[in-house]
This record gives structure tokens, sequence and C-alpha cells, in this order.
């Protein structure tokens, strides 16, 4: 079992940033994927950024180049850095993590076991 715990939510105007962070229990930390997902009331949860077992990362293209997904193996954290914010931006944003990735990550919510409270993000225009 992982136990995720995201946090680095809040309020910011549009093009401001935020850094969110998510703390896994998971002690073979560096075997898993990872990825940040986001979801609004009414809406399909969006995989929005994700790290592979081998290290590489994908985002969704409504965030490429605003985004930045980073995983620490050492201090069993993931970390989304997400600059230029707009209003779309605006969600729950939630952590996962999984052993049924491909190595290369996956941004489908199907491949992930495990998911954080998440955290809310909210942009203000």
């Amino acid at each position: 079992q992982v136990q995720l715990a995201e946090s680095g939510g809040g309020s910011v105007q549009a093009g401001g940033s935020l850094r969110l962070s998510c703390a896994a229990s998971e002690g073979s930390f560096s075997r898993i994927c990872m990825g940040w997902f986001r979801q609004v009331p009414g809406k399909e949860r969006e995989g929005v950024a994700a790290v592979g077992r081998g290290g590489w990362t994908m985002y969704a293209d409504s965030v490429k180049g605003r985004f930045t997904v980073s995983k620490d193996n050492a201090k069993n954290s993931l970390y989304l850095q997400m600059n230029s914010l707009k209003a779309e931006d605006t969600a729950m944003y939630y952590c996962a993590a999984g052993f049924r990735c491909p190595i290369e990550g996956s941004l489908s919510g199907g491949r992930y076991d495990y998911w954080g409270q998440g955290t809310l993000v909210t942009v203000s225009s």
C-alpha cells in the first residue's frame, strides 16, 4: 500500500506560479511511476504530467512549456512546478502512483493504483 499526501495548492492570479509536492510512503519509490492529475467538478479527470520508472517525463498538451514534473527518489517525493498559470488550470490536483505504467510513464489514470486526497489550485483571471 502506497500512501500519498499532496501539498502546495492555493490561490494565485493568472500568470503566477505554484509548486505542488507529493510525499509518498513507498520505500521502493524509485521503482514506481508517478503522475499528476486534475479534475474540475462535472468534468473528467485529466492527466497533467507523469514520470515513468525510467525517469522519462510526459505532459498534457495543455501544460507543455508551463509545467515541470520532477521526482526526488531520496525524498520519496514528486513535484509539479506550475508557471504561467491560467484560469483554466483551476482544479483539484491529485498525485498518483503505480507499478503498472509503461517505463516511459502514463497520463492514463487507469494505470495508477494509489491516489492522494488532492490539493486545490485556484487561478483567478
